[in-house]
């Protein structure tokens, strides 16, 4: 029994566990501490994908530097400039920072974008294999699919968890706190850049975890929104 047990579910299982872990201590228990373990959740998720994704070939890595480095070289212009994201700045919470940001937003874009990029893989699976096979467009139509359905989501994504992510000091808001219409916009152009480089990464996209592990921390996240003072 155990043998049929794949590397998805045992990862599904961790991610599960330790999420509601961070649930119950954020609202019942020490909030102060559980604030602090933050970055070794976005690690473990970050390991877990990786654990999980089954064709780390050569192509894949790149991807998770691209990604790194686009996401978190951003974040420095947005942070050091206003530009981008709106006036921002980021607390201790998240650990070491280089520029005035620290490492894990390069992980956090990492797992965001590659998290939304699978998700539309397998979500728009039923409605490529539908397409006619005679159509030239076909996976033209597919590749634009995944990019724009994707962006949107990461886009809603942030959306959900902005207002979580103040509220547990990952960052802060300057002026009046509001988060500027302009943060959204970029976030939509820079997933739209990155899920055109993930369409065209030569990796095989299967990684069933990945959604599992989007659809976790949005439900994380929409519970913290409502519930954590």
């Amino acid at each position: 029994m155990i043998k049929n047990i794949s590397k998805y579910q045992v990862a599904t299982f961790i991610a599960i566990v330790f999420h509601c872990i961070g649930l119950a201590g954020l609202l019942f228990f020490d909030k102060a501490f559980f604030i602090r373990a933050s970055p070794f959740n976005l690690l473990l998720s970050f390991f877990l994908l990786l654990w999980t994704e089954t064709n780390r070939n050569k192509a894949f890595l790149q991807f998770v530097m691209v990604v790194f480095l686009v996401g978190f070289l951003a974040e420095v212009l947005g942070v050091n400039t206003g530009l981008l994201f709106g006036d921002y700045s980021y607390g201790e919470v998240l650990g070491i920072k280089l520029f005035n940001v620290p490492l894990l937003i390069g992980i956090n874009w990492f797992i965001i974008i590659y998290c939304c990029g699978l998700s539309m893989v397998i979500l728009l699976k039923p409605a490529f294999e539908k397409m006619a096979e005679d159509d030239k467009f076909r996976t033209v139509k597919h590749a634009i699919y995944i990019v724009v359905d994707g962006a949107l989501l990461a886009v809603l994504f942030d959306w959900i968890m902005e207002p979580v992510a103040v509220k547990l000091g990952f960052w802060k808001w300057a002026a009046d706190g509001n988060i500027p219409v302009m943060n959204y916009f970029s976030w939509l152009l820079i997933s739209l850049i990155l899920l055109i480089f993930f369409v065209f990464a030569r990796f095989t996209k299967r990684n069933k975890f990945a959604f599992n592990l989007l659809l976790i921390q949005v439900v994380f996240f929409l519970i913290l929104r409502i519930f954590l003072k």
